[in-house]
């Protein structure tokens, strides 16, 4: 029996030694489902994650210099690809793990009614993410100008810097409709939306990549290994978000 206890103490204390903690940056809109599939991962794994939330356009900022992130989970596959060209991340490990959708989106359940909504613009504030760091900004503004509304409605727009700050304009009631993610609000039964058809935009391709300070950390390769499997896939699926496989 003595000896068998102290064969289940030396096994955990061997799991407890293999666990690893990451450093993940993960772009805003992906939030929720980030943490959802971090706390999975630990479960399955024992390693930890630890996540930090922002703009794509910012946290590239900081890895160049010198951030202590070992995973990126960007809003686009443009920052990702820049990363490894500079020699900031490692290039075989970049993957898409989601594709996103763009919603216009207002609490108030008679105020948004599809792509007339944007037309008549009968509504003071408009809030969207800053699109020259946050790639749901950017794809905002592509589909204004493609609607041949982003003239009109320029003077009524309120720029958060991220799509988290976008979404809490909206929800707060700073801004009467706003451009987020379908992720922000797919759960929410409140409300009125439109989704944002893809033609009206580029596509959102949202890739991961290993930096180079994860080039030597398990746990973050463990981490990019569990993105990719069928438990995170049905979490972000959950959360509206496209995947390569059906797209």
């Amino acid at each position: 029996m003595k000896k068998l206890l102290l064969t289940a103490v030396v096994l955990l204390s061997a799991g407890a030694a293999q666990a690893g903690e990451t450093n993940v940056a993960v772009a805003a809109n992906f939030t929720e489902p980030a943490k959802e599939i971090a706390k999975a991962f630990e479960a399955k794994t024992g390693h930890t994650a630890v996540l930090s939330f922002g703009a794509t356009g910012q946290f590239y900022a900081q890895i160049k210099q010198d951030a202590p992130f070992a995973v990126f989970l960007a809003a686009d596959d443009s920052t990702p690809a820049k990363a490894v060209e500079e020699g900031l991340a490692v290039g075989e490990t970049r993957f898409t793990y989601a594709i996103g959708r763009l919603v216009l989106w207002s609490k108030d359940p008679a105020k948004v009614g599809g792509e007339e909504t944007l037309k008549t613009a009968a509504f003071e504030k408009i809030a969207i993410a800053n699109p020259a760091v946050a790639p749901y900004g950017l794809a905002a503004v592509q589909a204004m100008k493609k609607m041949g509304v982003y003239e009109a409605l320029q003077p009524k727009l309120v720029q958060g810097n991220t799509i988290a700050q976008a979404y809490q304009f909206a929800e707060t009631g700073n801004a009467e409709v706003g451009f987020v993610a379908l992720s922000q609000v797919i759960t929410r039964n409140e409300g009125s939306r439109w989704l944002v058809p893809d033609l009206l935009h580029d596509p959102i391709r949202q890739d991961a990549v290993l930096l180079k300070k994860g080039s030597n950390d398990e746990a973050a390769k463990a981490f990019l290994a569990f993105l990719k499997g069928p438990e995170a896939g049905a979490v972000i699926a959950r959360y509206g978000y496209g995947t390569t496989a059906s797209n």
